[in-house]
């Protein structure tokens, strides 16, 4: 009988024990809310009988905390937990439950209302111009995400304008602000050219953005033009154009690495008389690579340099440049040349050779007749050459092959010589 009593007693103790244990209130009202003008903390508050606490953050979507904070029994029931604490862009709340690292947890969690973590929407579509001695950047935003949270505790009241903070880096100094941030969404920056880096900084209560990036770059040209080109035929004016980028890393100074593009407009420019202006003869276009293979007609000897145009796309501006001129030094073209009727003819017949050369100036040709004797060309005639045009007659008594060339003295255009012209031999068979 006494076993039986004891039995019951330890039973009774044991359940007054547990029920003593469950019966500890848990936490209740929790509440989340912005901690300041700031906004550099969120302030979590609840109600309990001033036990210790866990205070965790949790998903929506998944229950594993990403922030886990015991607080002793001593703390109140108020924490303030940083905001950086808190993953961006996602549906969160805040748990308090009661519990110890040492005991464990009691009683059942209590969860504030959920609210969202979206951080400001990055600007995109930047597009730079040159204004002035500065340059105007316009940007676009796309439109903000769904909030799945309306009106949660921690939304901000009042207007929502978002602000964009421009910074500019240059090589040898580290990215910084530039103005204050402005709800505008084009920005003229003055007294500046590339090379530069423009970003756009974006913050809210949750996070900071950068977006909207302009690379402002600066160009060299390099160009070469055959020394010489026949006259009216085109000349090929090929070389490269090189850029200078602006390259910022995290804390580090700027600096300034070599790229190329395609698609960067340029023009040829030539001078037709010596002290006349540059003027533009040629356009094209870089390929991969920033090379670049214009044609271009050769209308005298004439110097050639190439301008690299400012040019701008989305995310990029660049400067203009232009290469060290080139001279090219033209040369007459032979565009006809030999005998009337052929290179075969009887002994004593008119033989007509011709010549008939661009430019179409006028001068005096020399036809030469090749001497087997001494090996060596001999001057035989003068002819006057007339708007391009050589024709000279004459006859040949003695039967045998023979060969002539024409001499053609040098011209001018656009007060600058030409190279005169030597043709390649014309043979001429005489039979009986």
């Amino acid at each position: 009988m006494r076993r039986i009593l004891a039995v019951a007693l330890v039973v009774v103790a044991s359940a007054s024990v547990l029920t003593a244990c469950t019966a500890d209130p848990s936490p209740s009202a929790v509440a989340v809310s912005w901690v300041g003008a700031a906004k550099n903390s969120v302030r979590v508050t609840w109600k309990d009988a001033d036990a210790p606490n866990r205070i965790t953050i949790e998903g929506v979507l998944s229950e594993s905390p990403s922030y886990v904070q015991y607080l002793p029994a001593t703390q109140g029931n108020s924490w303030d937990i940083p905001t950086s604490a808190f993953p961006p862009d996602g549906n969160y709340r805040v748990v308090v439950t009661n519990g110890t690292t040492r005991e464990g947890l009691t009683g059942k969690p209590s969860k504030s209302p959920v609210f969202d973590t979206d951080g400001p929407v990055r600007p995109n579509s930047a597009f730079a111009v040159a204004q002035g001695r500065g340059v105007l950047i316009r940007w676009a935003v796309p439109a903000a995400r769904q909030d799945f949270t309306p009106n949660d505790p921690l939304d901000v009241d009042g207007p929502k304008a978002q602000k964009y903070v421009p910074i500019v880096g240059r090589p040898g100094t580290q990215p910084a602000p530039i103005a204050p941030g402005t709800t505008s969404t084009r920005k003229v920056i003055n007294s500046i050219k590339p090379p530069f880096l423009f970003q756009l900084r974006t913050e809210n209560e949750w996070s900071s953005n950068l977006g909207g990036q302009v690379v402002g770059l600066t160009s060299s040209a390099t160009v070469f033009v055959p020394p010489l080109a026949q006259y009216s035929l085109p000349v090929r004016v090929r070389g490269r154009v090189v850029l200078q980028e602006t390259f910022c890393a995290a804390e580090t100074a700027c600096a300034l690495q070599q790229t190329t593009s395609a698609g960067i407009p340029l023009t040829v420019l030539t001078q037709v008389t010596p002290k006349a202006r540059w003027s533009p003869v040629a356009r094209g276009k870089t390929t991969a690579g920033g090379h670049y293979d214009i044609p271009v007609v050769t209308a005298g000897s004439r110097p050639y340099k190439v301008v690299a145009s400012p040019y701008a796309k989305p995310g990029v501006l660049t400067s203009e440049s232009a290469s060290t001129a080139v001279f090219t030094r033209a040369v007459v073209r032979l565009i006809a040349g030999g005998y009337l009727g052929g290179n075969n003819k009887k002994r004593g017949e008119m033989v007509t050779i011709f010549a008939r050369v661009a430019p179409g100036y006028t001068s005096t040709a020399t036809l030469q007749l090749w001497n087997r004797q001494t090996r060596s060309w001999k001057s035989v005639k003068l002819v006057a050459l007339r708007r391009g045009q050589a024709v000279f007659g004459f006859k040949i008594g003695a039967v045998g092959t023979y060969s002539y060339r024409w001499v053609l003295p040098p011209a001018a255009s656009g007060g600058r010589n030409m190279d005169g012209l030597t043709t390649p031999k014309l043979d001429l068979r005489i039979r009986p």
